[in-house]
């Protein structure tokens, strides 16, 4: 399956850099400094049809948590049970459980409600009606992560996100599927240089695609090396130049400043750049990726989100939560280690991998 598309020239928006003025709160952001896990070499890609089908037995293994809870749940209605306002409150809580937020689960049950109050229904009929509606919610921001062939230097792609959230493995599997799957040329950028662990980890993923990397020592300044990395990048004729960042949370005033730092700077070479800023979210911190995305979001211009982690999570309704409230691009999700756990987000197979509904 493809996931990235060039983007025509005459759609590309230049995005301003957020504004200095105010106090972002983090108090609900959680900084995780974890080791980086060892890169795990994936098997053959799946080919014709089996591509399809192996994704699909993927995700909802990678969703059976969030699922379980979910079904489990919808216990008391195995048998034909009455929709009245108790059935109703217990179907709130049931998606409020699996993180979708309250205000999500509230407007969906309104909606479940609406043609089947006073009506007997099953756990089944509950859970395909839900996925519809899901689904309906969730297609507007299924996204693609477009790269657009420049005559001038290359596509650039910021990404950020707090430690732990798989940043840098996710940019290790973007620099293989465009290698791999576009032909493109690629060129990543070691731009968490707080964590020498993030740049040797990032360094094996370009050893292992064959990307160039672009780094320096420990403490380096990050906005020296992503402008540093641009030059060589246009220099070289890379098309694409995937640029990690840090994303300790500690000093939210720090952290403000070195994003922000890091656009002011690169736009100093091109004032379209970056093309493309990714925000990275662990599924496993449920709902504190609400706070994850307002935060990041007033710090620089968030073109999309890539969802991790959702294979270790009873917490994959968060994903729908956001897509309630930010109405971001979601770009690509990521069920395991392997390159292809990381796939172009869909609506439909993420909805009925969710409730637990099967195609069959």
């Amino acid at each position: 399956m493809i996931w990235f598309k060039k983007k025509s020239k005459d759609t590309d928006n230049k995005e301003e850099i957020a504004s200095d003025d105010g106090v972002i709160s983090a108090e609900d952001i959680e900084a995780v400094d974890v080791e980086p896990k060892e890169v795990v070499q994936d098997d053959a890609a799946d080919v014709d049809g089996g591509a399809s089908q192996g994704w699909l037995s993927r995700l909802t293994g990678g969703l059976a948590k969030s699922t379980f809870k979910i079904t489990q749940g919808l216990g008391d209605f195995v048998t034909k049970r009455k929709l009245d306002d108790d059935a109703l409150e217990e179907l709130e809580d049931v998606l409020i459980a699996a993180d979708l937020g309250p205000h999500t689960a509230a407007a969906l049950i309104e909606e479940f409600a609406r043609e089947r109050f006073g009506k007997d229904v099953d756990d089944q009929e509950i859970k395909e009606a839900l996925a519809l509606q899901v689904e309906a919610l969730l297609e507007p921001v299924a996204g693609r992560l477009q790269i657009e062939a420049l005559d001038n230097g290359p596509y650039v792609v910021l990404v950020c996100g707090v430690n732990g959230a798989g940043k840098t493995t996710t940019i290790g599997k973007i620099a293989e599927r465009l290698m791999r799957d576009e032909g493109k040329s690629v060129m990543v950028a070691a731009g968490d240089t707080f964590r020498a662990a993030a740049v040797e980890q990032l360094r094996a993923w370009a050893d292992r695609s064959g990307a160039q990397f672009y780094g320096k020592d420990t403490g380096a300044d990050a906005a020296a090396v992503a402008y540093e990395a641009y030059q060589v990048a246009v220099d070289a004729g890379v098309d694409v130049l995937l640029i990690d960042t840090a994303g300790r949370l500690q000093n939210k005033t720090n952290l403000m400043d070195e994003l922000q730092k890091i656009v002011r700077v690169l736009r100093k070479s091109n004032e379209d750049l970056p093309h493309q800023s990714v925000l990275v979210l662990d599924a496993t911190t449920g709902q504190n990726a609400f706070s994850q995305v307002q935060t990041f979001g007033e710090m620089i211009d968030i073109d999309g989100l890539i969802v991790t982690k959702l294979d270790g999570s009873a917490k994959g309704g968060v994903l729908v939560g956001l897509a309630e409230r930010f109405e971001k691009p979601v770009y690509a999700i990521g069920v395991g280690e392997k390159i292809d756990d990381l796939r172009a987000f869909d609506a439909r197979d993420y909805a009925r991998a969710l409730m637990g509904v099967s195609d069959s």
